[in-house]
């Protein structure tokens, strides 16, 4: 099995009581959200974070990575036809499928490592990352402290009946303004979560395109604070 590798940031003062995992979108690696892990300490001083390149050398960008590949699902599709986009993410379900193992590994080689358990453990995914975080993070024999999804989308929803294992808090927040995924995406997302009795918190944020505002970003770290707080 493919074994992940990407940046960290130990914890600001102690050896690390909570763990947040990070995931990236499409073309990127583990650089791009492992930059956000300085705001997020702000709140959390007691927390590692990891930030894991994507198992894949991305298909659109060869510097970049992925967790699938989604050169069968047209972008085009997607932007236009925000009323059947359910379709799109159903499809992506195999790809999710796929990676899933080869993160559920890396989270519990960190697990191991810091000798933490999973409610002392946050996902966060961003776009495509968000697809892997609430795929891993709901499957699981038990609970995380959190999800967390920034501009992504629920795929294979119509599995999550039958294979949700471990509910949690959930924040899902989402441009309006997003030209990658439209905001129509969390919608479907929140909608299929709650069809199996899960209640997501979510955040729209106003003319902000596919990407993680100041404000996103902060609503965020409180998420978490509160969420490991709990768990302390």
């Amino acid at each position: 099995m493919t074994r992940l590798n990407g940046p960290h940031l130990p914890p600001a003062m102690g050896n690390g009581k909570h763990l947040v995992i990070m995931l990236h979108g499409f073309g990127a690696d583990g650089a791009d959200l492992i930059s956000l892990a300085p705001f997020f300490q702000q709140q959390l001083p007691d927390t590692i974070f990891h930030s894991p390149n994507g198992p894949q050398a991305c298909e659109l960008s060869p510097l970049g990575r992925q967790w699938f590949s989604l050169a069968k699902y047209d972008s085009e599709y997607l932007r236009r036809n925000t009323a059947t986009q359910d379709i799109a993410f159903e499809a992506m379900y195999d790809g999710a499928l796929e990676a899933a193992p080869i993160i559920e590994s890396y989270i519990d080689d960190l697990m191991s490592q810091y000798k933490l358990s999973r409610q002392n453990v946050i996902l966060m995914g961003f776009s495509q990352g968000t697809m892997m975080a609430l795929h891993v993070g709901l499957r699981q024999q038990t609970p995380f402290a959190g999800i967390i999804g920034f501009s992504g989308a629920l795929v294979g929803a119509s599995h999550l009946k039958r294979e949700l294992t471990s509910p949690c808090p959930i924040l899902l927040i989402h441009g309006e303004a997003d030209e990658m995924l439209p905001v129509h995406a969390v919608d479907l997302a929140a909608q299929g979560l709650q069809n199996v009795n899960l209640t997501p918190t979510v955040l729209k944020r106003p003319a902000l395109p596919h990407s993680i505002d100041e404000e996103g970003a902060l609503a965020a770290a409180l998420f978490m604070k509160e969420q490991l707080n709990e768990q302390a």
